[in-house]
């Protein structure tokens, strides 16, 4: 597709990811943020990724730090916004956006479980709005999930997600605008089971860890959950569900063994310890293992997409 001219709203862990991705594609990007400190290290930050990652290192040339939002948005085709998980801020947002671009400029929020249905509605054009979540690390991760709203016109969608597919992403069309989207739906259910096996005594929280990775995590990024109940038969999926729903936890609100984790100040990697003590050395192994796995990860589409 033709080369879009695409501003990015937010310069942080998110915003410069994106921009990144884009600017990889050959598209211009301005960046902008109301944080000069982060605006200003935007670009050195997308430099260490793309060495890291043994990309084009000139694409951090296609992006252009702006720091006035009207400027940075006036003549885009297409604005992503990344700014903080807070709904009345990306409401605001918006409607100041649209004051300064195009009525066919393509308008979309990156966010994580807000409906965009909400995030959206004071706009004027909402038939050119729609939603882009994109996963952590934005530059490393292929998903990005492509959220229509009631008002979002077919053609708004076809040309987002070719433009996300254009840029190497892989778009997932999702087509009723529910909180949390699909990907963060299964995600969280996953992780409700799992803190309520740790709260009944069944099994600390480093058994269900190495449960998940040693199991049916090793062969998730080849076979998809409807893929493994069609593998072994809808049948059976029919008879152990019925076995296994009543013993799963249902709660509709977070886990009072969570609340109590946060209210006793154990906030994970944020204080050293959550579910697991993690010291600095262990804190730092692990995003290293993490990111080692999701760079060799990527090598391998791009090696399986050349061939």
């Amino acid at each position: 597709m033709a080369k879009a001219r695409i501003t990015v709203v937010g310069a942080g862990l998110m915003g410069h990811g994106i921009a990144q991705n884009f600017a990889l594609a050959g598209h211009d990007v301005i960046i902008t943020d109301q944080a000069k400190a982060s605006l200003d290290s935007a670009r050195s930050r997308i430099l260490v990724n793309l060495k890291y990652l043994g990309d084009d290192a000139g694409a951090v040339e296609r992006v252009t730090p702006v720091a006035d939002l009207g400027e940075a948005v006036k003549n885009a085709d297409y604005v992503v916004e990344a700014v903080l998980e807070d709904l009345p801020l990306k409401q605001k947002l918006f409607v100041e956006i649209e004051k300064h671009v195009r009525p066919d400029t393509v308008l979309a929020s990156n966010t994580s479980v807000i409906p965009i249905t909400d995030i959206m509605k004071g706009l004027r054009h909402r038939e050119r709005a729609l939603g882009t979540h994109w996963w952590n690390p934005p530059y490393m991760i292929p998903l990005v999930e492509v959220i229509q709203t009631q008002w979002t016109s077919p053609q708004v969608v076809e040309w987002t997600m070719a433009l996300h597919r254009d840029a190497g992403k892989k778009p997932a069309h999702v087509k009723k605008d529910v909180p949390g989207f699909i990907g963060n739906r299964l995600q969280h259910a996953l992780w409700r089971e799992a803190v309520n096996l740790v709260e009944q005594g069944i099994c600390d929280a480093r058994t269900v860890d190495d449960v998940v990775k040693a199991s049916f995590g090793r062969r998730s990024a080849v076979l998809g959950p409807l893929e493994n109940a069609d593998l072994v038969g809808t049948d059976l999926a029919i008879a152990i569900h019925n076995l296994l729903f009543p013993h799963i936890d249902n709660r509709t609100t977070a886990s009072p063994y969570l609340e109590k984790l946060v209210k006793d100040g154990k906030l994970g990697f944020k204080s050293g310890e959550g579910f697991r003590t993690w010291s600095a050395d262990e804190q730092a192994a692990l995003r290293a293992r993490l990111l080692d796995h999701l760079k060799a990860a990527r090598a391998k589409d791009q090696g399986t997409t050349q061939a």
